[in-house]
């Protein structure tokens, strides 16, 4: 996969996840995006709102999220937010970082998803 492919993939993730959790759509933040894969572990930053995307090692993120690529593209492609909270769960995905935001949108996941039951 191409970087445009996967920098397309990941505007399309950032989008999907904004429009389930339309009260994390305007967070600034910068997230540092680490897609694992056999041998290769290319690094991406990635800012919010925007996105703005670059191939980058994100030393200014506050948050870090750490996704095998197939799990990833699946995610990105086809993912609803209760995907991604599976994801998380079954250790997936991986996301560590500056504690308040991390717990932040920890909790609002949460009531976005006990509000969609």
């Amino acid at each position: 996969m191409s970087s445009g492919d996967t920098r397309a993939l990941i505007e399309q993730a950032v989008q999907r996840f904004g429009d389930e959790v339309p009260a994390l759509k305007q967070l600034k933040l910068v997230v540092r995006l680490e897609l694992r894969s056999h041998g290769d572990v290319p690094i991406w930053r990635v800012e919010v709102p925007g996105p703005q995307i670059t191939k980058d090692v994100a030393g200014d993120a506050r948050l870090d999220v750490s996704v095998d690529r197939p799990a990833f593209n699946n995610l990105a492609a086809e993912g609803s937010l209760k995907d991604w909270v599976d994801a998380f769960e079954h250790g997936q995905v991986k996301v560590t970082g500056d504690g308040a935001v991390v717990k932040l949108i920890g909790n609002v996941i949460e009531r976005q998803l006990a509000r969609a039951r």
